[in-house]
């Protein structure tokens, strides 16, 4: 399905990337929500399993602001799967550890991501999956890689009740 817009023949980039992506979030949310975690929970646990990180880095890895990171984490912690410790590198950072339990959920985590993953490959033929891979990583690479600076959007005051 290529969508066209009324005026223009191009197909629409953005409805295209930006429905995929809702789509694949939402199975991929669906799907780890069956073993309780989301989407931004695995992805600490995968990313702190990997290596030592601090909350900042894990933040920048999962595209998560300062408040979404906190919340995570506290959630994680709270279902013992993960620890904030001090870093054994830098005594002013503080890493997330995983538990063995979390190492256990992360690997379950993983093979569910796969499969989402795989299951929306699956539905490119074959022959293209690896073109259409190397196009979509030449955007995020390229063209794609830094979002452009947004201008502020306009508040409007708060109307009174009367």
């Amino acid at each position: 399905m290529t969508v066209m817009t009324a005026s223009n023949t191009a197909p629409d980039l953005s409805f295209l990337l930006d429905h995929s992506s809702h789509v694949l979030r939402t199975q991929m949310a669906a799907a780890l929500g069956e073993i309780g975690l989301t989407a931004r929970m695995h992805c600490v646990l995968v990313h702190a399993l990997a290596e030592e990180r601090t909350q900042i880095q894990l933040a920048e890895i999962g595209d998560m602001d300062k408040t979404t990171m906190v919340v995570t984490v506290d959630a994680l912690e709270k279902a013992g799967l993960a620890e904030r410790r001090p870093s054994s590198t830098d005594r002013r950072a503080r890493i997330i550890a995983v538990t063995e339990e979390g190492a256990k959920v992360a690997k379950r985590s993983q093979a569910i991501a796969d499969r989402v993953h795989r299951s929306a490959l699956d539905a490119i033929p074959e022959d293209e999956r690896s073109v259409f891979l190397r196009a979509m990583n030449r955007l995020v690479e390229g063209h794609l890689r830094t979002p452009a600076e947004a201008p502020p959007t306009a508040r409007r005051a708060r109307q009174r009740a009367t």
